[in-house]
């Protein structure tokens, strides 16, 4: 009897954790492709935080937040996470320097 409830427990939790998996996945998905980032999707009062949050792990805190102000308020764009994702902003993805490489961290 002991051994039936203690697999019942354990098949409880698996189940649980494959459910949270299965969620957690879906909402990151509608996070990232949801209108809450691309072109046009903040006001320039904006800027600083989701600058702040992009630059916020970068050792280069400095002239990453002065490109990154400076590209969100032409762009009102600022991509997802704090490295890469850049196509979905595609102004700031395609501003580049003089050099040709990109503008925007």
């Amino acid at each position: 009897m002991a051994k039936l409830v203690c697999a019942l427990l354990l098949a409880l939790l698996a189940i649980s954790m494959v459910a949270a998996l299965v969620m957690a996945k879906e909402e990151t998905q509608y996070y990232l492709d949801s209108g809450s980032y691309g072109p046009g999707s903040l006001q320039p009062q904006q800027c600083p935080s989701q600058c702040t949050r992009r630059c916020g792990q970068t050792q280069y805190r400095k002239p990453c937040m002065f490109f990154c102000q400076k590209c969100c308020a032409k762009c009102l764009c600022v991509p997802p996470g704090s490295y890469g994702n850049k196509a979905v902003c595609p102004c700031y993805n395609n501003w580049k320097t003089k050099r040709g490489g990109p503008k925007c961290p």
